[in-house]
């Protein structure tokens, strides 16, 4: 977390200060963010997948291709994970209803 926390901060331009949300994961701490001057880290609140639709989809992704199987190597995980998120996406209507937050919507 801290590697990528600091290749963040190094992408972001000098005048400009870095978000990060981050859910409640337990290796996700708020003093790491300590560490960078031009980084701040906004946690999400315990048990609010409304506002992170992104576990929505690990779980479509998990109940339908990637739970209860072992894998043969590294290659064989990443080859499952693309077939996973090919088969994911090549339904625009499951995407939306996943993702799409009618509250979130700017106009």
């Amino acid at each position: 977390m801290r590697q990528h926390l600091s290749l963040i901060a190094k992408r972001t331009k000098p005048s400009r200060h870095a978000v990060v949300v981050m859910d409640g994961a337990g290796w996700h701490t708020n003093d790491i963010a300590d560490e960078f001057i031009n980084l701040s880290i906004i946690k999400l609140p315990p048990y609010s997948p409304e506002l992170n639709p992104v576990e929505q989809v690990w779980s479509w992704l998990r109940q339908r291709h990637l739970a209860n199987r072992s894998f043969k190597g590294y290659e064989d995980i990443v080859d499952s994970c693309s077939i996973a998120w090919n088969s994911f996406i090549s339904d625009t209507k499951r995407v939306m209803s996943l993702c799409r937050r009618d509250w979130a919507i700017m106009t």
